[in-house]
């Protein structure tokens, strides 16, 4: 199924709603934009297999421009609206954009990057002017509404953080199938979590992160509505849940957090009867919260463990979960092992490196070596975690990737702050990583060696933080710095960051 399917028979059921604005888009209307899409992408020489790329805050017209990049055959990157000018550029040029789409919101940083971005044939702009861009409205209008001929399915490309600090796309091969083939996602989707017509989905989140927009989609593909809040806030959330009569919704614990700590009275007073299904993943929640979460909104809490590779699917309902405190599920999709150093599986209970064997293949966009580096002698691939199997089956994480810091839900590679850091002239050393965090799981800290001359204090540690804003998104900065004579470095160079970093989550009696 696909949007101009649910069209057909049932027209002007509604398909998306934006909670803020209470702006709609009939089933008739997603398509009817999705077509006119697909069809600037193909007049201006776009073909099935080429590269698009988009920055849209959430907006009404963020799906629908998904829609007709998908409904081109095309792959299409969704990049976050908190990147700087420098690092959008880097995402577009990476992935070999011949198309670039933006909205006024961000169209200082569009305007900014025509210069840099030389591969890019066409820039529309979404909902406004944008120096250098075609109106994408106006494009449509000429493009007329007739589906393209012989239509197949996209594929995103989303971005990750890859080993050199930059962001990789994550390429899976397009599926070759006909327009409206339902892939494995749609199964689980409305197999497991029961989307339908009926549904209501709440998407609380960016719609540039993989799950939401991977979500709303599948949720189209069901028929049912789609509720996009333009942005998160705990009271505006249980509000939403109320008014629009929400069945499903997913979060990421820190949200979790946030209406936990609301008001106990405002709590009560909000009207959850209509869920039916809630899910969370992204980071690990704690056990206390998740207690709470399930006393409070029931026993229909889901969770599951991927990632935007897709080769593997851990899953556990309520019930598993209160029988497996702790536990991120048992695998649905790719049968898990767990690798110790020398290699052999690690018994039920031994903590190990988390591998996936599964028919998937997927590659990290222009960087081989960490596409190898993901996958074993066995043709096993493992998104770099470390956790342990219980006799059951089920599966719990013990450490994170390397050392990337879930902060808030969204993924930061640390090596970025740390290579930009280093080349300041006050600093002499410095490691990056991610420190505990009650709001949102982790934040991202930084420990300096001072350069001969430089002072520490405040307001070095504050310029040092101006610093990395003035070249990097706000998410990816160092929210504090700390200061240390020397940092703990092997004599070939090799920096030991595992004792900098389980100082500081000792001290929160965690390790996780």
């Amino acid at each position: 199924m696909f949007p101009g399917a649910i069209a057909a028979t049932n027209p002007d059921a509604v398909a998306i709603v934006m909670n803020d604005s209470g702006e709609t888009l009939t089933y008739a209307a997603l398509d009817e934009m999705a077509n006119r899409i697909s069809r600037v992408f193909s007049d201006a020489g776009l073909r099935p297999g080429d590269h698009v790329a988009f920055c849209v805050e959430n907006r009404l017209e963020f799906l629908p421009l998904a829609w007709g990049a998908h409904y081109a055959g095309l792959y299409y990157t969704a990049i976050s609206t908190r990147l700087t000018a420098e690092e959008t550029a880097y995402v577009v040029n990476d992935s070999g954009s011949r198309a670039f789409v933006a909205s006024p919101y961000l169209g200082d940083m569009a305007a900014s990057i025509v210069a840099d971005t030389p591969s890019v044939e066409l820039r529309l702009s979404l909902g406004g002017e944008i120096e250098g861009h075609v109106s994408l409205e106006v494009a449509m209008d000429a493009a007329g509404s007739e589906p393209l001929e012989d239509r197949v399915e996209g594929q995103d490309m989303l971005y990750s953080s890859g080993t050199t600090g930059r962001p990789k796309g994550v390429k899976a091969p397009l599926p070759g199938v006909p327009l409206g083939s339902p892939p494995t996602l749609f199964m689980l989707v409305a197999g497991l979590f029961g989307a339908n017509a009926d549904t209501v989905y709440l998407s609380p989140a960016p719609l540039y992160h993989a799950a939401p927009l991977r979500f709303c989609m599948q949720v189209h593909r069901a028929g049912g509505q789609v509720v996009v809040m333009e942005r998160f806030d705990p009271q505006a959330a249980l509000r939403a849940i109320e008014n629009h009569r929400v069945t499903f919704v997913q979060m990421v614990p820190t949200m979790f957090v946030r209406m936990l700590k609301l008001d106990v009275a405002d709590r009560a007073a909000a009207d959850l009867s209509s869920l039916q299904c809630v899910v969370h993943a992204a980071a690990p929640c704690p056990i206390p919260v998740k207690e709470q979460m399930i006393e409070w909104w029931g026993p229909i809490i889901h969770e599951y463990y991927a990632g935007t590779e897709g080769n593997g699917f851990c899953y556990c309902n309520s019930e598993q979960w209160l029988a497996h405190k702790g536990t991120v599920g048992s695998s649905l999709s790719g049968v898990v092992h767990i690798v110790g150093e020398d290699g052999s599986e690690s018994p039920v209970g031994e903590a190990g490196a988390i591998y996936f064997e599964s028919a998937v293949e997927f590659a990290y966009h222009n960087d081989p070596e960490k596409t190898r580096g993901s996958y074993n002698d066995r043709g096993w691939s493992s998104l770099g975690d470390v956790g342990y199997l219980d006799g059951d089956g089920f599966l719990y994480l013990t450490d994170r990737a390397s050392y990337m810091i879930i902060t808030g839900g969204v993924n930061v590679y640390p090596q970025e702050a740390e290579n930009l850091l280093t080349l300041h002239p006050a600093v002499e050393d410095v490691a990056v990583f991610g420190v505990p965090d009650d709001d949102f799981g982790e934040q991202v800290k930084a420990v300096v060696q001072v350069a001969p001359g430089a002072v520490a204090g405040p307001e070095l540690a504050a310029e040092l933080i101006a610093y990395c804003r003035e070249h990097l998104a706000d998410v990816k900065c160092p929210r504090s710095v700390d200061f240390r004579e020397e940092l703990p470095r092997h004599p070939t160079g090799k920096l030991y960051k595992r004792l900098l970093k389980d100082e500081y989550w000792r001290a929160a009696g965690r390790s996780i």
